[in-house]
């Protein structure tokens, strides 16, 4: 089987080379055997693990949840069930944070929907609003 250096790992997988020393300290990739030189030396297919990483963070699965879905794969005793488990509790969450947001963007659409344009910064409505915890509060609240 082939192997690479770091800067050739990294190179096909698309990340920088601290990227890959930061999957290792993190434990999401093993360290490779080192030649006499003391260069890593990785097997090709380290570089498909650092894809399905950084798919998955781009889904939103954070390191420690992408570490617990990795296991499973390295024990092929596992069922896919854990892997779903882990897929819709990351999907509930995701869920939650879209209502957040909603609340957000209706709360920042009313507060900037005070402003009339032109004026000092000392009766800007925005700035006022900001420090009326409350008025954040009912505005958001009314998304609901």
């Amino acid at each position: 089987m082939e192997t690479l250096s770091i800067g050739q790992v990294a190179k096909r997988a698309g990340v920088g080379v601290e990227t890959v020393r930061f999957y290792e300290r993190q434990g999401l990739l093993e360290e490779p055997p080192r030649r006499v030189s003391g260069y890593r030396q990785y097997l090709g297919q380290v570089v498909a693990r650092i894809r399905f990483i950084q798919r998955a963070q781009q889904l939103g699965f954070s390191l420690k949840e992408i570490t617990e879905m990795l296991l499973p794969r390295v024990d092929a005793q596992t069922p896919c069930d854990e892997v779903k488990q882990h897929t819709e509790a990351k999907l509930t969450e995701v869920e939650r944070k879209l209502v957040e947001l909603r609340r957000m963007r209706h709360a920042l659409l009313q507060v900037a929907s005070q402003c009339r344009g032109p004026g000092p910064t000392s009766r800007c409505p925005i700035l006022e609003a900001f420090n009326q915890q409350e008025m954040l509060e009912q505005a958001a609240d009314h998304e609901e």
